[in-house]
């Protein structure tokens, strides 16, 4: 059985920091590339960040380009995103999501994590 299982959301201060995790099993974890989205109350869901299987090669939304990082651990399954410098439109919930390939603006992807909930106080 595929699961994607996050964890690392919260409350945050903006400014303020959080790690997510997305922790991939039941599937061949090297062979997928591993996506962030969120989606905001009324709004549409959107990529944030994804990093390919085979390179590593990362990609980043604008709204988050120099504030998160993604990366992944080969070893642990685990594709983490650190978000810093939070800001209140950041709040969301975060899913991890995984595709053998995911390209800028994709929406539909083979498997879904449940999601995590990030709120950012103001």
């Amino acid at each position: 059985e595929v699961q994607l299982v996050e964890s690392g959301g919260g409350l945050v201060q903006a400014g303020g920091s959080l790690r997510l995790s997305c922790a991939a099993s039941g599937f061949t974890f090297d062979d997928y590339a591993i996506g962030w989205f969120r989606q905001a109350p009324g709004k549409e869901r959107e990529g944030v960040s994804c990093i390919s299987s085979f390179d590593g090669t990362t990609y980043y939304a604008d709204s988050v380009k120099g504030r998160f990082t993604i990366s992944r651990d080969y070893a642990k399954n685990t594709v983490y995103l650190q978000m810093n410098s939070l800001k209140p439109e950041d709040a969301a919930v975060y899913y991890c999501a995984a595709d053998r390939v995911i390209r800028p603006g994709q929406t539909t992807v083979d498997y879904w994590g449940q999601g995590t909930q990030v709120t950012v106080s103001s």
